[in-house]
């Protein structure tokens, strides 16, 4: 009986909870929107190669891109292997299963739980060739401002970072606080991907906030440059010098 009960217990699948029932079911029912609606698109890219060439020498690197164009850099990335931070919120579980359909090495932490050991790990695998794509004003905003922990990751992973500007020619903004972009279908499309920014490790806050600024501007001006292309004009609250 001890060894019948034994082997059961080793065959039998794990009983899902609830949420990760639901997490699945809407993250695959929106990778699924999120995958279709891009395969119809008119897209244009530029810098793309940057990336290549970083792969090509073995050296990892940081794509940055604000919380609300993600969707196009996303499915642009399917399935090259990059990581993702995913916090440990139950929002977060639902992209946790979005992102993995993409085809990315996620990792769960966030500023209250898991911060410092997911940024260690991260820094380890950029360290070891890996490329992390990121969104450096989330997940809460404010949007279009860069966050702490962006600084660190790059300074102690010493990997440049690679802003990206992404936009679409018919789209809808959510009315959520980073106005998430939502090309509408057959749209023509563009994402560029901007120079590297290098950043010299330091413990001065008045350099970091500098560091800060300069990934932001630099993230803002691919942006407007995306947004041009698409024929619309940059809000002036999202500095671009």
């Amino acid at each position: 009986m001890h060894e019948i009960a034994n082997r059961t217990s080793v065959n039998e699948a794990p009983i899902e909870s609830s949420d990760t029932r639901r997490a699945r079911r809407l993250g695959f029912g929106i990778w699924l929107v999120a995958r279709s609606i891009f395969c119809t698109l008119r897209m244009e890219y530029e810098g793309l190669d940057q990336l290549d060439d970083l792969k090509k020498g073995g050296r990892g690197g940081i794509v940055v891109v604000w919380h609300g164009r993600s969707l196009i850099p996303a499915n642009v990335f399917y399935k090259r292997g990059y990581w993702a931070l995913i916090s440990l919120s139950r929002d977060g579980s639902i992209q946790n299963e979005i992102f993995q359909r993409f085809g990315f090495h996620t990792i769960r932490g966030s500023t209250g739980r898991g911060g410092i050991r997911a940024a260690l790990t991260l820094t380890k695998k950029i360290s070891e060739g890996g490329v992390l794509a990121f969104t450096p004003d989330g997940p809460r905003g404010p949007t279009h401002k860069v966050q702490g922990g962006t600084i660190f990751l790059a300074q102690k992973s010493q990997a440049p970072i690679f802003p990206i500007g992404a936009s679409a020619k018919w789209r809808r903004l959510t009315v959520s606080w980073d106005q998430y972009l939502i090309p509408l279908p057959f749209s023509k499309a563009v994402m560029i991907l901007g120079k590297p920014i290098e950043l010299e490790q330091t413990s001065d806050e008045e350099v970091k906030n500098a560091q800060a600024r300069r990934v932001e501007i630099a993230t803002n001006r691919v942006e407007q440059e995306a947004e041009r292309r698409m024929g619309y004009s940059y809000p002036k609250e999202w500095p671009i010098e």
